[in-house]
Order: structure tokens, then sequence, then C-alpha cells
């Protein structure tokens, strides 16, 4: 992609610290959109994401960072003021929030109502929030392209998984009902379902290492998916051969879920 023909171009990544959200980062600044960075870090670990997130203008690209809650109100109006008007070209929604607890009322902390409701905010509702937000501030470029991440445990059942997986169906669901409302305004909305990728927010997940295990040997290339798989991903969506694809989940995993 010329850096040239799209130097005013902003993205973004709502949750870019780390894993998928980091690895589109760092693939769009590449090729060459400016970076806005939504994420929460420790204070510890503060200093080592500022060194990588402003090596990012290596790649000739303005970096702008926020730690901050992206799921506040005074995060989301504070952030999109900082964009210039009609040059957010792509949004990429890779919060990784949700609760990891287990259904059954025997455990000593089961799922309730409130763990789903803020899980399903967090991993769901929040990226339309910000979408409608952008669009009412009149945020986003002429064209632009609007992603978030899902996962296989949007069908599967995973111990500890009922919040985030309520979460991915309800994402999935407004990914499609945003892919034709929005399509007048010259935005293309789609999910990407990426495989069994080793990342902080996997290793959350209950028998995280079991499901690693697993993953790579129905996976016909015997390797799991690698958040760099994803940021390649993410680039050609956001390319303009990837115009014509709107309202779909593209399943990146090397096949993965064929077995």
């Amino acid at each position: 992609m010329e850096q040239q023909q799209i130097k005013n171009k902003w993205a973004l990544i709502l949750g870019g610290s780390s894993g998928l959200g980091w690895a589109s980062a760092v693939q769009l600044a590449k090729d060459g959109f400016h970076m806005c960075i939504v994420h929460r870090t420790r204070r510890s670990a503060l200093p080592d994401f500022e060194k990588r997130a402003n090596s990012l203008k290596e790649y000739g690209v303005e970096v702008k960072l926020f730690n901050s809650n992206a799921l506040q109100k005074e995060t989301l109006d504070t952030v999109l003021t900082e964009i210039p008007k009609q040059s957010l070209s792509v949004l990429i929604h890779s919060i990784a929030k949700g609760s990891l607890k287990t259904m059954r009322p025997s455990d000593t902390s089961s799922l309730r109502l409130e763990d789903i409701n803020i899980t399903l905010h967090a991993m769901a509702t929040s990226w339309y929030q910000w979408t409608q937000a952008a669009i009412t501030k009149e945020v986003f470029a002429a064209t632009a392209c609007n992603m978030a991440f899902t996962s296989e445990g949007n069908t599967k059942v995973w111990p500890g998984y009922g919040a985030v997986s309520a979460a991915k169906a309800t994402l999935e669901a407004l990914m499609r009902q945003m892919a034709v409302e929005f399509a007048p305004l010259g935005m293309r909305t789609n999910c990407i379902q990426a495989g069994t990728t080793e990342t902080p927010s996997f290793y959350m997940i209950p028998g995280s290492e079991q499901l690693a295990q697993m993953a790579q040997k129905r996976n016909p290339f015997n390797r799991l998916t690698t958040p760099e798989d994803i940021g390649n991903v993410v680039s050609l969506l956001c390319s303009d051969k990837a115009e014509w694809i709107n309202g779909t989940v593209v399943v990146a995993d090397g096949g993965e879920h064929l077995r």
C-alpha cells in the first residue's frame, strides 16, 4: 500500500497494548496510517509500551497514546477530539475485558448477571458506542473500515467462557447491522475470527494450555495463529482491494476450524 496515498488517514485501535490490537497497530503503521491507540497499561509496564509505541514513528506516522479506560465516556470524548475531522479511516475494537467465571451455582464465585452485562459492554456494545460517537462527531473519513475480533468461542462451549461467548455473538450481530446501516456512509464493517492465538488475554482462559495444544493438533499447518498473521489480515481488509468485503466474519486460522 502506497504511504503517500494514505498520508492523512488515521487508525484508532481500542485495546492496542498487546495481542491482536498491537499487531494491528504495527502493521497499519507500516502501511502508513497515523496511529491513535487507547490502552490500559500498568505503571510498571508503561515505559516499555510507550517505547514500543513511539518506535512506530519510524514509519513516518504520528502516534497518539491514551492510557485510559475505553469504556468511560470521558475517554471517548477526549480521544475523538484528538483525531482530525473526517480522517478516521480505520477503527479496530480489540478490548479483551470479560468475566471467565463458570455458571455452576456450587462454585465459590459463579457467573452473575452483572458479570455478563459488564462483559457484553466491554467486548461488544462498546464497539457500537465508539462507532456511533465517531459518526456523530464527524471523525470518519469518506470511506472507512470498521472491524472487531471474534473467536471460535462464538459457537463452541469452553468452561468459563459463557459471558465472553455471549459477547462474541452480540459482537457479530452488531457487525451485521452496522454493515448494512452504515454502508451509505461509506463504511464497511467486518469481524475477524482469529485462530487460537497466544496472547495475554488467551492465557487468562481456564485450561488455555490444553486449548492451545488441541488447536495446534487441529490446525492443518500444525501451528497456532500468531498476532502477526492477524495483523496481515487487518492490513488486507483496510486496503482498497478489500472494499467489497462488508458484513462478514473473516476466518483467519489456517484451517483450524475445519477439524
